[in-house]
């Protein structure tokens, strides 16, 4: 049933490309920020512009373009903030390019005619902001992958790593015939429950982005899905006593069980984040 709620999404585009983000669908995000029948109101992306090294680059200049006309297909308003550069006292030449106020300042102007405020960032600086969207009456979720501010993370109504949502970021296939989901095709979740005396666990990861408040795998309407995991999937990870743990993001193959016929498993379970 459609929700009738009114979304706005604001991407921190350059810190999202720096800590873990770069290759991002737009269009996934979009799907996820209008799950459950929202309607979005609000698609900003906030983008730095290089304009010197535009003039001097101009493979640099068509890429950047390229992209800019590829998210405003789906919907976005670009938002340029062209790159400064600076010397520090040394000497050395440094950019910036900072779209922090323009984003803020923007999500707050039009939170009026918003229910949910969707943040795709990792950057504390936006605590405030979640404060005063929240003092508005809107939900505010943030989406991000690495280096997550935890204020940010304990501020906002529900924070999604971005790891973790279907096809966000993409997965490289081994078998380029199967999607996420399906047998033998490779996933994102995390290991929420471990018993470490009998070294076993059940990894979790989402089927779909639906009814994302129904956590409970058993439930009909859960998007979430658990499979069992043993020690011997993970490669190139020993630090079992931090599990369980939402904060690691892991990628993982979904195998038939060895141990239960129609079930599923986890295989060559590798650490992504965390």
């Amino acid at each position: 049933m459609p929700s009738n709620s009114k979304v706005g999404v604001y991407v921190d585009v350059e810190n999202i490309k720096r800590s873990g983000g770069y290759g991002m669908l737009y269009d996934v995000l979009r799907k996820f920020a209008c799950r459950d029948g929202a309607e979005p109101i609000r698609l900003n992306a906030y983008v730095g512009f290089d304009r010197r090294r535009a003039e001097r680059d101009r493979r640099y200049e068509r890429n950047v373009r390229n992209f800019f006309s590829t998210i405003r297909d789906y919907g976005y308003k670009v938002i340029e903030k062209e790159v400064k550069w600076y010397v520090d006292e040394d000497g050395v030449e440094f950019a910036k390019a900072n779209a922090d106020l323009d984003m803020a300042v923007d999500a707050l102007l039009q939170s009026e005619n918003l229910d949910r405020v969707l943040l795709v960032t990792g950057d504390g600086d936006f605590v405030q902001v979640v404060r005063a969207l929240q003092n508005k009456g809107c939900r505010v979720e943030v989406v991000g992958f690495d280096h997550v501010s935890v204020a940010l993370k304990q501020e906002t109504d529900m924070f999604t790593s971005g790891y973790l949502i279907p096809n966000l970021l993409p997965i490289h296939q081994t078998d380029p015939g199967v999607s996420w989901g399906d047998i033998n095709s490779r996933v994102r979740g995390t290991c929420y429950y471990y018993r470490q005396g009998e070294h076993y666990g059940f990894m979790r990861y989402l089927k779909h982005i639906n009814r994302l408040w129904i956590t409970d795998p058993r439930e009909p309407e859960s998007p979430y899905q658990t499979i069992y995991c043993n020690p011997s999937a993970f490669e190139d990870f020993d630090k079992f006593d931090l599990l369980p743990s939402r904060s690691i993001a892991f990628e993982f193959k979904l195998a038939e069980s060895t141990r239960v016929p129609g079930q599923l498993q986890a295989e060559e379970i590798v650490v992504v984040s965390g």
